[in-house]
């Protein structure tokens, strides 16, 4: 699985810190280390409907915490 996280300054002040550290914290309970690959990525222009994270190749928008966790444990 591939998650990345939009670190430009919209998404990153809007919830993707938080988000981050939840992704980062999540990975590690469950032991996922190698089967997740976690990046960051720039400002992709889609600053309105942010914090946006893309998994897999599908882009979510407006992402907080309890929506994270929703994905990713249908993921694992």
């Amino acid at each position: 699985m591939k998650i990345t996280v939009c670190m430009g300054s919209s998404c990153f002040a809007r919830g993707n810190a938080q988000n981050l550290e939840f992704i980062e914290n999540f990975i590690k309970e469950h032991k996922l280390e190698a089967e997740i690959e976690l990046a960051g990525n720039r400002c992709e222009g889609k600053c309105a409907t942010g914090p946006n994270i893309i998994i897999d190749g599908v882009e979510y928008s407006e992402m907080n915490e309890e929506k994270l966790e929703e994905i990713l444990k249908s993921k694992i």
